[in-house]
């Protein structure tokens, strides 16, 4: 029962923020951008980009609630506006380099073991220390879904590009998590 209540409610504040309601945007902002902040935080290696990129992510979603047709999920439109605001700043940036890059070997010993599996945070400094050009391609097919012929049209590469950063991803990401792993056992 409340989720039709909690449907409708979206529903609701959807219809009295695209009017430009203020209260009715703010309480949309306020039940969607922890998430929000998360998706962001997934390309943006530094928490304050990361809140920039989506607050500009908002002033779109506000600009352009006319447009959301209510044909797929809100929280999924939303999404989808953050992830391209989160490649325009990258892009915007100048980070977005697909070329073969070095990887410094030593740019995540400062990451420490609390318990033998690893937790979110230690994961997410790991892919915060791949060149931008692998963790984006790595977070849009690994944790956001994207086909590579999607990922390919966003970034603007060719579906190879895509298919090759991603492989040197997955490399330099096990070869840094068993770094860490024969560092915490003792065996390095």
């Amino acid at each position: 029962m409340k989720l039709i209540s909690l449907h409708k409610n979206y529903t609701t504040l959807i219809a009295k923020a695209s009017k430009g309601n203020r209260k009715a945007q703010q309480q949309l902002f306020e039940l969607f951008a922890p998430k929000m902040l998360s998706v962001c935080r997934k390309y943006m290696k530094h928490q304050d980009a990361a809140e920039s990129v989506m607050l500009a992510g908002f002033l779109k979603v506000f600009t352009n609630l006319n447009s959301f047709k209510a044909e797929g999920s809100f929280e999924g439109w939303i999404r989808r506006i953050m992830v391209n605001e989160s490649i325009s700043q990258l892009r915007k940036d100048k980070k977005l380099d697909f070329k073969d890059t070095v990887v410094i070997e030593n740019s995540i010993e400062h990451v420490t073991y609390l318990e033998s599996e690893m937790e979110v945070e230690e994961i997410q400094i790991i892919i915060d220390t791949l060149p931008d050009g692998y963790k984006t391609v790595f977070i849009l097919y690994a944790i956001e879904g994207y086909k590579h012929s999607e990922i390919s049209e966003m970034l603007q590469i060719s579906e190879s590009t895509s298919k090759t950063q991603l492989f040197k991803a997955r490399k330099v990401l096990q070869q840094r998590i068993n770094k860490l792993e024969n560092t915490h056992y003792g065996t390095h």
